[in-house]
C-alpha cells in the first residue's frame, strides 16, 4: 500500500498523504492526529466543538458525524479540498449512557449508541472509500474496542453491541476492497487512560455512590484486570494505528488488533 511508514520512525514519512481521522480534537483521536502530523501527513479532523489552540491539522471540519448531515459535510470538505483520502480513520465513537444495565437503556440510548459507533464508519467508508478503489490504493482503519469481545452491562452495553457490529463489518469489507487495493483492519483498545474514560469513572462512581479511585478498580476489575498493571495510552494506540497505515503493515488485511495490556484472555 502506498501509504508511508509508522510516524514514530521519523518525520516526512507520511510526506504527501492525506489522512482523515474522525474524533481527532481529544483522547485516542488527537494523539493519532499529532502521530500523523508528526510524520509529515497532511491531515483532516472533525469534532463537535473548535480544536485546541495549537492544533496542526490542515483541515478542521466542525461537524457531528454521528449524523448524515455531518457526515455529509466532512465528505463534502475533504473532496473539495483534495480530490479524496488516503487513509482514513474512523475514531469516532464511546458512550454517554447511563449506568443501571439493560433495563435502563431506552430506544433513545440504543440509537445513540448505533449512528455514533457503527454508522458514523458506514456513512464516512461509503462516502470516501469509492475513491481509494478507483486510485487501487488506501487504507481504512476502524477503532473499536475489546468491549465487542467482553461486554460491560453496567453502561455501556449498546456501545459493546455496535462497536461487536462495526468489528463484523469491518472484516465485510475488507474481503469486498481488499482485492481493489485498499486494505482494511480495526484497532480494538481496551481501558485507556484519556478523558472520556475518566468521565465514565466519575458517573460510575455517582451512581454506585463510591469515589473516584474505587469507581476505577471496579472497571479494571470488571474487565478482568490489566496483567501490565495500568491502562495503555493514547499515544500507544496512535503508534499501532499509524504502523498499521504504513508500508510496513502492506500484508495485514482484515485483521483485529487488541492493544489492552493483556485483558483479553487468550482463547
Amino acid at each position: 500500500m502506498n501509504s508511508g511508514s509508522s510516524a514514530s520512525a521519523g518525520t516526512g514519512l507520511f510526506h504527501a498523504r492525506r489522512v482523515l481521522v474522525t474524533g481527532g480534537t481529544r483522547g485516542i483521536g488527537a494523539a493519532i492526529v499529532q502521530q500523523f502530523v508528526a510524520g509529515g501527513a497532511s491531515v483532516a479532523t472533525t469534532g463537535r466543538h473548535p480544536p485546541s489552540p495549537g492544533d496542526d491539522t490542515a483541515v478542521f471540519v466542525q461537524a457531528d458525524v454521528s449524523t448524515p448531515d455531518g457526515v455529509r459535510a466532512v465528505a463534502d470538505r475533504v473532496l473539495a479540498e483534495w480530490g479524496g483520502v488516503d487513509v482514513l480513520v474512523d475514531c469516532v465513537g464511546g458512550s454517554d449512557a447511563p449506568s443501571g444495565g439493560f433495563a435502563v437503556l431506552d430506544d433513545t440510548a440504543w440509537t445513540r449508541a448505533f449512528e455514533l459507533n457503527l454508522m458514523s464508519a458506514v456513512r464516512l467508508d461509503r462516502a470516501l472509500v469509492p475513491g481509494m478503489v478507483d486510485r487501487r490504493r488506501g487504507v481504512v482503519l476502524h477503532i473499536s474496542s475489546i468491549q465487542h469481545r467482553l461486554p460491560l452491562p453496567d453502561s455501556t452495553l449498546a456501545y459493546a453491541a455496535m462497536k461487536a457490529a462495526l468489528r463484523t463489518y469491518s472484516k465485510g469489507l475488507a474481503r469486498e476492497v481488499g482485492p481493489k487495493g485498499v486494505r482494511v483492519n480495526t484497532v480494538s483498545p481496551g481501558f485507556v487512560e484519556t478523558s472520556a474514560a475518566r468521565d465514565m469513572i466519575l458517573r460510575l462512581a455517582e451512581s454506585r455512590e463510591i469515589d473516584e479511585a474505587t469507581a476505577r478498580q471496579a472497571i479494571v476489575d470488571m474487565i478482568g484486570g490489566i496483567p501490565i498493571g495500568r491502562p495503555a495510552r493514547p499515544a500507544e494506540v496512535a503508534e499501532l494505528v499509524t504502523f498499521l497505515a504504513s508500508d510496513a503493515a502492506a500484508s495485514v488485511h482484515g485483521a483485529d488488533y487488541v492493544i489492552d495490556g493483556g485483558t483479553v484472555p487468550t482463547i
